[in-house]
Parts: structure tokens; sequence; C-alpha cells
């Protein structure tokens, strides 16, 4: 197979798989044509709308190994990602905090048993740590007058994703990649040309019609509401989580005293605004956290649609195409998006080089070869 920098690739979809694989193929010589529905804004992705948590640990008490051991492996390469882009990207890795009322304990004692017994199962995630009264206060002070106790989370951390997808485009715009804004051909009928090597489909829930029942992955919408608040008389120093029965939020603070605050999770591809009720139920149970959100301002209320496969794992599809070129589908990334992506995209550049993924086989990345018809691990 022909090196990368030799390679022409068509890339439908710059969300945030489609602008890391470009950048990444155009950095290595590559010629890369790049098309988007939308703008540089992203406007249209799943990925505007998202507290851009990296918590492998967190998230291990709702998914699978392979999302976890894929959310290890990108911790580490955010930073190598972000530090070849030219604009600043907010990028922390101070952990994560779990917190719980009284009345929640129960809950939080089950969750914490299921964390440590994940993480005993894999050494590479970092052993939480219990928290008292005074550990607390030593921690995150700020929540120190309400909680007595928590579980710390080392290592996670979290970035802004949308200083990513800025810094992205504005990467995009400076190297030689021919961006084509407001254009979202159909990958089918754009391989026939025969001018790239490869197609690679990065659409998202744009592609659902081309992952059916009869591939055996169908592909639906998991709509996510979230608030964006500047609350300066707040000043929690790391995401955290709240155990609760109806309102398990998160909140990830960003620069600036700007917190995402999110927990709803909605089988539906309604695209629609927010709902009263979504929104009373995070603002109070925020307001729970620290009262310094009372005064906080309430910058958007925003909402989008996952893409998410039947399995809710992600996967990549290669498939021989219908023209010259051949085609290569990367979706159901899910809520694990920024938690996941450098891995993907690493399994992706391997794939693409050489044919196999050694990355994908010891993450458990599902990659199909439907020009075959066969599935494996790693092709």
């Amino acid at each position: 197979m022909a090196s990368i920098a030799q390679g022409r690739f068509g890339i439908v979809g710059a969300g945030l798989m489609g602008r890391l694989l470009a950048v990444e193929l155009a950095q290595a010589g590559a010629q890369v044509d790049l098309y988007e529905q939308g703008g540089p804004d992203a406007a249209l992705s799943a990925a505007r709308v998202a507290a851009a948590m990296l918590a492998p640990l967190a998230e291990s008490a709702i998914t699978e190994d392979a999302v976890v051991n894929m959310g290890v492996h990108s911790l580490s390469r955010w930073p190598e990602i972000i530090a070849k882009l030219a604009s600043p990207v907010f990028f922390q890795q101070n952990g994560s905090l779990i917190l719980w009322h009284r009345q929640d304990a129960n809950d939080a004692e089950r969750f914490i048993k299921h964390l440590q017994k994940n993480q005993r199962n894999n050494p590479a995630l970092t052993e939480p740590e219990m928290l008292d009264s005074a550990r607390l206060q030593e921690i995150e002070p700020s929540v120190a007058d309400r909680f007595s106790q928590g579980l710390y989370l080392p290592n996670e951390g979290q970035l802004d994703n949308r200083q990513l997808l800025h810094a992205l485009a504005t990467e995009l715009s400076t190297l030689p990649v021919n961006l084509h804004w407001h254009q979202s051909p159909d990958p089918q009928a754009l391989g026939q040309s025969g001018q790239y090597d490869w197609v690679i489909d990065c659409r998202g829930l744009g592609a659902k019609a081309d992952w059916p029942e009869s591939m055996g992955n169908t592909l639906r919408g998991v709509r996510g509401e979230v608030i964006r608040l500047y609350a300066p008389e707040v000043n929690l120093l790391r995401p955290t989580r709240l155990i609760h029965p109806r309102y398990p939020i998160y909140i990830a603070p960003k620069e600036n005293h700007v917190y995402v605050v999110g927990a709803t999770e909605i089988e539906s591809d309604d695209y629609s605004e927010m709902s009263v009720r979504s929104a009373m139920e995070l603002l109070s149970a925020v307001y729970t956290v620290h009262s310094g959100f009372a005064e906080a301002r309430i910058l958007e209320m925003a909402t989008q649609c996952r893409p998410t496969l039947k399995n809710n794992l992600p996967e990549v599809r290669i498939e021989n195409g219908t023209g010259l070129s051949k085609r290569l589908s990367i979706n159901g990334l899910y809520r694990h998006g920024f938690m996941i992506a450098p891995a993907i995209l690493d399994s992706v550049i391997e794939l693409l080089e050489s044919g196999s993924s050694h990355t994908a086989k010891r993450l458990g990345l599902k990659i199909a070869d439907a020009s075959v018809d066969t599935v494996a691990a790693c092709v």
C-alpha cells in the first residue's frame, strides 16, 4: 500500500473526527479534500454540544472495556495533538470528583464498588481515592461546606470542545487542504470519479441510511442537552459529577468561570430546543452542588443528537466502494467522542498506512471489512 504522504483522501463530515483526520493526513503530506454541510463553526456537529470530559474510569460504570481502553489511550494523546496546533486549546488533567448527598449514600456505595472493581480489573486505570471532609476541603474547597465526603478519580481530564474545533479549523486553513464548506456530497458518488484513493465518511447521523439493519448495526440518535453558565462566584477546579437517582449531572469547568452542565440522555432524533423540565432539573441539581450557581448567568441552552450504533460502541467499516476509490466509515462515537477520538484516529491512520491496526486490536476497536463480508477486531 502506498504511504499516506502519497495518498489522496476525500473526507465527508467536518465534525470532531473529520477535522482530526484531515489535519493528521495533511500534516503527513497527503492530498486532502474536506467536505462539510455546515461551516467552520461546527454549528451542525454533535461535538459542539459536549462537555468534552476525558474520564475513562468514571465512564467505566456505564460502558464496555473497549471504550475504557480507548479512553486511557486517548488521555495521553490529547496533549500531543493539541501541542501541534497553532491556536490555544484549554486542556486539564486534574482528575474528576464524584459527590453525593447524604440521602443518596447507598447509590454512591454501589457506584464506588463498581469503579473499584473496574480499576482492579484494568491496571491502566488509576485507583480512585475516597475523600473524607478534610481531604475534600483540600482537593475541592468550594464544595466542602455542602459535602462531607466524595470520590476522587486521579488523572482524568477535560478540554474545551469549542476551542478545539476552532483550533482545528484554523489549522486546516493553513494546511494544503481543499475546504468545501456547505457541501455534503454522497460518499458513494464521490468515490466514483477516481480522484481519491480513499473516501472517508465522518458524517455521524448524516450517514444513518448507510447503516441499515441488514448491516447488523443500525445507527440512531441519542439526544443530549447541556447548559453553559457563567458563574464568577463558583470556583470548581475539576469536572464534578453528582450521584443522584433522578439528576446525575456533570459539571465541567472551562476557562473564565464558564461551566458546562449536562445529564440528560433521551432516545430520540429530536433536535428541538431544550424542554422546561430538563432545564429545571439541570439547574436545580447544579444549585445543590454550589450555591454560587444561583447567581450564574445562562449563556446557552443547547441540544444535539449523538450518533449511536445498536451496541453503543464505535465502529470503523471498510468497503470497496462503487467506483475506483475505497471507502471507510467511522461512526457510533455516542457520548464518548472526545474521550476516544485520538484512539480511533491512531487506529485509522495505521489502517490507511499499512492495511491493519495493532492499536485497534489492542484496544478492542471494531473494524469491519464489509467488502469481504467479514468482521474482526482488526483487519
